[in-house]
């Protein structure tokens, strides 16, 4: 059976999403409430633990994406989708960077300006708000360059998205992100079910199409990676975190669920019908 995923989730719904499941992901994904996918380098075995393993490869998209974006000490990054702030302070720590995060998430919002207290010797090149990728609230050219991570995805308006990062950056400015995209339209009931109604989100985007989509908002674009190899992986350790997990009581019917979601959600990628990609692009 398959059917066709067009119900087209809110960012209220995303926003309450994100707000009730930050126990949940700090308990499967982070304890520090990094959020995001990774990067394997096939060496990924050794005696290190899944998590130590799932961790490391989120750590290499981190310097991937600034090798890859050019960042440094006189970079302006704007962080959209910041989180907890993980990656916005590792980001900071490690080129330099002044970084502005930004997520529609009040509760994780929240929790990334309070981290600011353990690092204070970054504190006066961070800055984290609430706002909506769709409605930056900062003018044109404020940026040298836009960062994402597996945010994008849960926006509606897609489009207004990547209209709002070209007018923030200024001319010659870098946008990198990553984004789930869809390799194909017919969608399995599981992979309806387990991946893009767990999810909350749909996307009109193939990774042929994205790349269309981004030169017609007037991006030139640098460099399209199809990660899917590396989703799939990552939900693989991610499934092998779940069933291991402990949290509060009353959790474990959660992870268990999360257990299974996880390894259906690998089969969809498998099935191509989820894929995930990386862009570079420049504003010309």
């Amino acid at each position: 059976m398959v059917v066709e995923t067009g119900h087209r989730f809110s960012e209220q719904e995303t926003e309450e999403y994100y707000d009730a499941e930050d126990v949940i992901y700090r308990s499967v994904w982070d304890a520090d409430g990094s959020v995001h996918w990774g990067v394997f380098d096939g060496d990924s075995a050794g005696d290190s633990s899944i998590r130590d393993q799932f961790l490391a490869a989120g750590i290499r998209l981190n310097e991937l994406m600034v090798e890859y974006a050019g960042i440094d000490e006189n970079s302006r990054v704007l962080d959209v989708g910041c989180g907890n702030g993980n990656a916005a302070i590792w980001l900071t720590r490690n080129s330099g960077a002044h970084v502005t995060g930004v997520d529609l998430s009040g509760v994780r919002v929240a929790n990334a300006v309070e981290s600011l207290k353990n690092v204070p010797e970054l504190a006066g090149k961070l800055a984290f708000e609430k706002a909506s990728a769709t409605e930056l609230p900062f003018d044109e050219g404020t940026f040298t360059h836009f960062w994402s991570q597996a945010t994008i995805y849960h926006v509606p308006d897609k489009v207004k998205v990547l209209q709002e990062a070209y007018r923030v950056l200024e001319t010659g400015g870098m946008m990198i992100f990553d984004d789930l995209t869809k390799p194909r339209t017919d969608i399995s009931e599981s992979g309806r079910k387990f991946v893009y109604d767990r999810l909350l989100f749909d996307t009109d985007f193939s990774f042929y199409s994205y790349i269309e989509t981004l030169r017609e908002t007037g991006f030139k674009v640098l460099q399209a990676r199809d990660l899917s190899s590396h989703l799939a992986q990552s939900y693989t350790y991610l499934s092998r975190l779940a069933s291991i997990a402990e949290g509060p009581e009353g959790y474990q019917d959660r992870f268990d669920y999360l257990a299974d979601a996880y390894m259906k959600t690998v089969e969809a990628i498998n099935n191509d019908e989820l894929g995930w990609a990386q862009f570079l692009c420049i504003k010309q």
